[in-house]
C-alpha cells in the first residue's frame, strides 16, 4: 500500500471514531428514533431536539456530523433515515445489528485514563461501573438475535426439546434478556437465570418483572462456581460469557455439572482467529480491539483452540464446534441419556 492510500486508509478511521460517537449519541439520546419516528415526511432540526429534550445547537452539529456520514439524509431541510441505518443500528432482531456494539465501544472507552499504564505495569482496572454492564447488555440482544436466527437452525434436537417445554438454566444472565426472549418464543420451557454482578442482578430481576414473567424466571444471584444444580436442565446456556467470568474453569466445571442426562451444555463465544493469515479482515479487526480492553479488565477472549483446552480444563467432554454465518461460535456437549 502506497503512502496516499494509507493515509486515506488512517484518516478514514480517525473519522470512525467520530462517527462512533455520533452514533452512540444517536442512540443514547434517542435521536435516531426520533427520525425514524418521523416517517417518510422528515422531520426539521429543531424538532428532532425538541422531541428528544436536547439543546437545538448541539444536535444541529450532529445532524451535520451524521449526514456528513452518509447516516442521516436531508431533503428540503428535513431530516430522514434510510431503511439500512434503521436495520444495522435500530433493528435489535437480526445478527446484522451493530447499534449495541457502538454503545459498548463508546461506554468502555470512558475507562481507558489508565489502559497506557496497563500496558507498562499489567495493573487492570480494578471494577467496571454499572454504566458498563448497561452498555453490554445492548450488545446481548445482538447475540440473542444471532442464537435464534442461526444457533437453533444448527441444533433442531434442541429447538423440539424447547418446544415440548424444558428445563433451562442461563449461566451469567446478566440483564435476563435472553431468558425473557426464550419465555416467550417457548412458552411451556422452566427458567433460572444465575448471575453474580450485582447491578445485572438488579436488571435482571426488573426486566422479568416488567415482562410479567416473573413466574416462569427465577434469577439467583450467587458466583457461578458454587452453583448446586446437578444434572436438572435439559439446556445449560452461556452466552459471550464464559471467558468474562472470574474462573472460567469453575464456572465450566459448574456448568457441566447442571445438565440433565439427555441434555446440552451449549456455549455462545467469538472466537479470536487462530492464526496471524486469519487476522487481516473485518472482523478480526474488531475482536483484536475488543481483546485489548478484555486484557485490561483482566480478562481474555480464546482461539477456538483455547476453547477446547478450556473444556479439557474443566473436565468436559470434547466440544462439538459449529461456526455460524454472523462470525459466533457455538460449542455443544451432549450428556448421554
Amino acid at each position: 500500500m502506497g503512502r496516499e492510500d494509507r493515509f486515506e486508509e488512517l484518516a478514514a478511521s480517525v473519522a470512525g471514531f467520530y462517527q462512533s460517537w455520533v452514533i452512540y449519541l444517536g442512540l443514547e439520546l434517542g435521536l435516531f428514533a426520533t427520525i425514524r419516528d418521523a416517517g417518510s415526511g422528515g422531520i426539521a432540526p429543531n424538532d428532532v431536539a425538541a422531541t428528544a429534550g436536547c439543546r437545538p445547537e448541539p444536535v444541529g452539529a450532529w445532524l451535520r456530523a451524521a449526514h456528513s456520514a452518509d447516516l442521516v439524509a436531508f431533503e428540503d431541510g428535513r431530516a430522514h433515515l434510510e431503511e439500512d441505518v434503521v436495520s444495522v443500528l435500530l433493528d435489535d432482531t437480526h445478527p446484522e445489528y451493530l447499534g449495541g456494539q457502538f454503545v459498548a465501544a463508546v461506554v468502555s472507552s470512558l475507562d481507558y485514563a489508565g489502559l497506557a499504564e496497563f500496558f507498562r505495569t499489567g495493573r487492570t482496572i480494578d471494577e467496571r461501573p454499572p454504566r458498563f454492564h448497561r452498555a453490554i447488555e445492548s450488545v446481548t440482544v445482538q447475540d440473542i438475535a444471532v442464537f435464534f436466527q442461526e444457533g437453533l437452525a444448527q441444533l433442531p434436537e434442541l429447538t423440539a426439546a424447547l418446544s415440548r417445554g424444558a428445563r433451562v438454566l442461563d449461566v451469567a444472565c446478566g440483564g435476563g434478556k435472553w431468558l425473557i426472549a426464550i419465555a416467550r418464543r417457548f412458552p411451556a420451557t422452566e427458567l433460572v437465570g444465575v448471575e453474580y454482578e450485582p447491578d445485572s442482578v438488579a436488571r435482571a430481576m426488573k426486566h422479568v418483572s416488567d415482562a410479567g414473567l416473573g413466574q416462569r424466571i427465577r434469577i439467583e444471584p450467587r458466583a457461578i462456581p458454587d452453583m448446586p444444580f446437578r444434572e436438572q436442565f435439559d439446556l445449560v446456556y452461556i452466552q459471550d460469557a464464559l471467558h468474562e467470568l472470574p474462573d472460567p474453569v469453575a464456572s465450566l466445571k459448574a456448568s457441566w455439572a447442571a445438565v440433565a442426562r439427555g441434555g446440552r451444555l451449549v456455549v455462545l463465544e467469538w472466537c479470536l482467529p487462530d492464526k496471524p493469515a486469519d487476522s487481516q479482515s473485518l472482523q478480526a479487526q474488531l475482536l483484536w480491539g475488543i481483546q485489548i480492553d478484555e486484557l485490561y479488565q483482566g480478562t481474555r477472549m480464546l482461539t477456538h483452540a483455547g476453547y477446547v483446552e478450556l473444556f479439557a480444563s474443566a473436565g468436559v467432554p470434547v466440544p462439538t464446534v459449529i461456526d455460524l454465518l454472523s462470525g459466533a461460535t457455538l460449542l455443544v456437549v451432549a450428556r448421554p441419556t
